[in-house]
């Protein structure tokens, strides 16, 4: 192989650098936020718990809209410019967190800056796909995906530490400043998607790209119960007493994930999506199961570990899936529904599930939650899973 093609096939290039890393840091800061906004609000507004709640998660709503609604602007202003909006969009809206405006005004900045959190994920995710080697794609995604996994663990443990040590405000500024870093990195990006000649009209307008949609409801499926780990974790671990263990479920959920996504990446490019995501499949049900029952800290991090192979792997080879299903043209409108189906389910989860705890404990909606991964397990082989021989076949006739 000369070395121009062996640069051609890297990964891991300056500007796929960049892109993991600006990720990184938007996620890490959009998860330092959701887990300190509402003791911060509780203890300056003397909020309820359902109003702390509703400015934790209203950011979430922002993230959603926002991806909704630039999925396929992607497809016309380009992912790069794109990516420049939601960056200048991110800085105005995060400094109205500095103006004292009561809880009103901090609804209003928590929602316009997940919007804008929203603008900047999409546009990575969609930079990422295609600056990586399209022979090498499912391993790419696998690497890349890492930034919002290490991001959504760190975030959370430093953000608890901050707090302790420093003023709200400080945290905040020390985030900014976090992000304007990497936004430096811009310039280094030098890949952009294809770009539509016109502007879609608006019945043309689309949200969610058709191709992938039956692919999502797999995802949807996913993320709802992976949204009552979100949710009712701390609860459960309180009812259970597993404080201590349970401290430490996504460290030990994100190196279960890192030390596999690199060869279940290659495996994918290799094998294609089968033979990871049904595993995946199974052991993210057996680590519900084992979750919803555990009464030692071992049987609640070892079920971290089974949820990590699961879904974690899940996450990185549905979205290779949801872009190889769709046309070139629409990398990003995929990519973007890949992410609604899954916000969707991780955003209105928590409700649907909350009124089954009455019922059933904790425990036991984790044990529950088993039927909604095999049921996703079920879609995923009725749209994809039995077709896939069929269209590895066309996909390498047609190169």
């Amino acid at each position: 192989m000369s070395r121009e093609m062996h640069q051609e096939n890297k990964i891991w290039t300056k500007e796929f650098l960049a892109i993991f890393m600006y990720h990184f840091i938007i996620m890490f800061s959009m998860y330092i936020s959701m887990v300190t906004i509402g003791s911060f609000v509780i203890d300056n507004y003397n909020a309820s718990a359902s109003t702390a709640g509703l400015v934790a998660s209203i950011f979430i709503v922002g993230v959603l809209i926002g991806r909704a609604l630039t999925g396929q602007q992607i497809n016309t202003v380009g992912a790069k410019h794109l990516l420049y909006i939601g960056t200048v969009m991110f800085f105005v809206t995060y400094s109205l967190y500095f103006i004292e405006g009561g809880l009103a005004l901090l609804i209003i900045t928590r929602f316009l800056n997940g919007f804008a959190t929203g603008l900047i994920s999409t546009a990575l995710n969609t930079l990422a796909t295609i600056s990586v080697p399209e022979n090498r794609r499912g391993e790419g995604i696998s690497y890349f995906s890492l930034s919002f996994v290490v991001g959504s663990a760190i975030g959370p443990f430093l953000g608890f530490f901050m707090m302790g040590i420093m003023p709200y405000n400080m945290m905040l500024l020390i985030i900014a400043v976090a992000v304007l870093l990497v936004a430096f990195t811009i310039p280094m990006i030098r890949t952009n998607n294809i770009k539509s000649p016109s502007k879609p009209t608006l019945k043309e307008f689309k949200v969610i790209d058709r191709q992938v949609l039956p692919m999502g409801v797999s995802i949807f499926f996913m993320g709802l119960a992976y949204a009552a780990i979100l949710s009712f974790l701390n609860l459960f671990a309180k009812e259970a007493n597993l404080v201590t263990a349970a401290s430490f479920f996504f460290i030990v959920y994100a190196i279960s994930i890192t030390f596999t996504r690199p060869f279940t990446g290659k495996l994918m490019d290799n094998r294609g999506a089968n033979i990871i995501l049904y595993p995946a499949f199974v052991l993210m049900a057996i680590g519900f199961f084992m979750l919803g029952g555990a009464t030692t800290g071992w049987a609640l991090l070892t079920a971290s570990v089974l949820i990590g192979l699961g879904y974690g792997n899940f996450q990185s080879i549905a979205q290779t899936v949801c872009v190889n299903i769709a046309t070139r043209e629409n990398v990003g409108l995929a990519t973007s529904t890949f992410f609604i189906m899954m916000e969707i389910g991780l955003g209105f989860g928590p409700a649907f599930l909350g009124l089954l705890v009455p019922s059933f404990g904790y425990g036991g909606v984790y044990q529950l939650l088993v039927l909604s991964i095999l049921l996703a397990m079920g879609i995923y082989f009725m749209v994809y899973g039995r077709y896939e021989s069929h269209r590895r076949e066309e996909s390498n006739h047609a190169r």
